[in-house]
């Protein structure tokens, strides 16, 4: 049997299972399901359902209904994502985006969260690492085609992994249900009122299209930085090697810029560093209660976050990086610019 059909079969019967024991004997469109994903036997780049299959990317909807509760909708998608220039990877998304958007709430807040399950092949479901939940209730699967809503609270602040939880896990972390939530705490940080700007990091790796063997026992082809907007008008962008170098991130001589940084994963991890600079700050995990002060590089486990700051004292290139520099050679790497004004004077940048 050859590999990529091995995979399909083992997808498909996991695919049977979870749904058997989440809600009993497999229903006659849960094996419809099965037979689509086996017919990809004749297409191993993609499973049939996705082959020509590239849907719009369709926008966050996060509204507060109260002082203490805000609804969160998102989308599970299929979407082309150019990770590399002129490489395309079929992502499994949310809301079309790899990694996903960043999702931000207050700590105290209870998340009415829905789910659209816009795959017509394959189950998902979200797991947010930000909250208390009972995992096999509150990330239950959302059938294709179907809609799913929960509620749970986000009782801790920092900076949170979101990914899609469903079986085998690794998979759909891997073709791109990654992201980032940030719980904001209730008395802030106390450097809130030293900070002028404010972005978001986010690593992740891609591997071999849709290969779990890959997924487990290989290395990545790919390890890549995005940003993702904290408010309108914030750069945004997919994982990939190329955006946060030829279009790179804004700062002012002299300011003190925070960075809400997340590895994704799935599978290593990350020496966080900005090159020409000393972390002044440091919250891991994003709680202000782990301050740090005086840092060079920060450690983040798969999954793990930070909140970094730092002061910018001279114009020029601030290469950002993962300090495991094989990691940077696949593409970890994005530029802050330091102007005199805090605008892009359109110089060349350096890089790593």
């Amino acid at each position: 049997m050859k590999k990529g059909v091995k995979y399909l079969l083992t997808s498909a019967i996991g695919i049977g299972l979870l749904t058997g024991c989440s809600q009993g004997a497999a229903p006659e469109n849960s094996l419809q399901t099965e037979e689509k994903v086996l017919a990809a036997e004749t297409q191993p780049e993609a499973i049939a359902p996705h082959k020509d299959l590239n849907q719009e990317p369709i926008p966050l909807k996060i509204e507060r209904v109260g002082a203490n509760e805000v609804n969160v909708e998102m989308t599970s998608q299929i979407t082309d994502i150019e990770i590399d220039k002129g490489k395309f990877y079929k992502a499994w998304t949310f809301n079309g985006e790899a990694p996903g958007p960043v999702v931000v709430v207050n700590e105290g807040d209870t998340i009415n969260f829905t789910l659209k399950n816009m795959d017509p092949a394959i189950p998902h479901s979200m797991d947010f690492h930000a909250v208390h939940a009972a995992p096999s209730k509150d990330f239950s699967n959302v059938k294709p085609d179907e809609t799913g809503t929960f509620s749970y609270p986000a009782n801790k602040p920092g900076v949170f992994m979101y990914h899609c939880g469903t079986s085998p896990v690794l998979s759909h972390i891997a073709n791109g249900m990654h992201g980032t939530i940030i719980v904001k705490p209730k008395a802030g940080y106390p450097t809130d009122k030293e900070i002028d700007r404010e972005y978001t990091i986010i690593q992740n790796e891609w591997y071999k299209y849709n290969d779990l063997d890959d997924f487990t026992n290989g290395v990545p082809s790919h390890v890549v930085f995005s940003t993702k907007a904290l408010k309108e008008g914030d750069p945004n962008t997919n994982g990939d090697t190329f955006t946060l170098k030829d279009n790179p991130l804004l700062a002012k001589v002299g300011d003190k810029v925070r960075i809400y940084v997340n590895n994704v994963g799935p599978n290593e991890v990350s020496s966080f560093h900005v090159v020409g600079t000393v972390f002044d700050d440091v919250y891991i995990d994003g709680n202000p209660f782990n301050h740090y002060k005086g840092l060079q590089t920060v450690m983040l486990p798969a999954s793990g976050g930070a909140v970094v700051e730092f002061t910018v004292t001279k114009e020029g290139s601030y290469p950002i990086v993962t300090h495991q520099f094989n990691h940077a050679q696949k593409g970890a790497v994005a530029i802050l610019k330091v102007t005199e004004t805090g605008e892009d004077d359109g110089k060349a940048t350096m890089s790593h």
